[in-house]
């Protein structure tokens, strides 16, 4: 497993496939990290759709998606699973923030969260306007996830 990227260090670039559940229509489109996303941009690695821990987990940002907002950012959920799978479990539980397929895991790989067996370990990466990251988050046993609230306190400052 490659090691994780450092706090202060760029975030590594990317570009998936994935899409975004909006107005009743799963609308598929590449997303790209390449240098400064002149936003705070909040990358949630989760290991499966559908699955208990990470429905609860993408639900609840889901459905807090405005604390998120606010502080004028976005939310990505990436997971192993491709994008016919994402729009499946966006549209079963009405999830609003963007799903990017790893396939191949090279995003987690680069990230430092592959895990043999189960794809990845959950975890959550604050990528600061500037490109940068700003804070992360890595569970060894991916049963418990970072709460809206948490993750909305680490967005605001950027405001400070």
């Amino acid at each position: 497993m490659s090691p994780a990227p450092e706090t202060g260090r760029p975030a590594p670039g990317f570009t998936l496939p994935g899409g975004v559940l909006a107005d009743g229509e799963f609308r598929p489109a590449d997303y790209t990290l390449d240098g400064a996303p002149g936003r705070p941009l909040v990358l949630a690695f989760y290991p499966g759709d559908d699955t208990p821990v990470c429905t609860k987990q993408l639900c609840s940002y889901s459905s807090g998606l405005e604390a998120f907002t606010d502080c004028g950012a976005e939310v990505w959920g990436i997971s192993p699973q491709g994008v016919d799978s994402h729009e499946a479990f966006a549209r079963k539980h009405g999830l609003r923030m963007p799903l990017l397929a790893d396939r191949d895991r090279a995003v987690a790989r680069a990230y430092g969260i592959a895990a043999p067996g189960i794809g990845l370990r959950r975890a959550v990466f604050v990528v600061a306007p500037d490109g940068t990251l700003h804070w992360k988050h890595t569970t060894l046993l991916g049963a418990t996830f970072q709460s809206t609230e948490k993750l909305a306190a680490r967005l605001a400052e950027f405001a400070s």
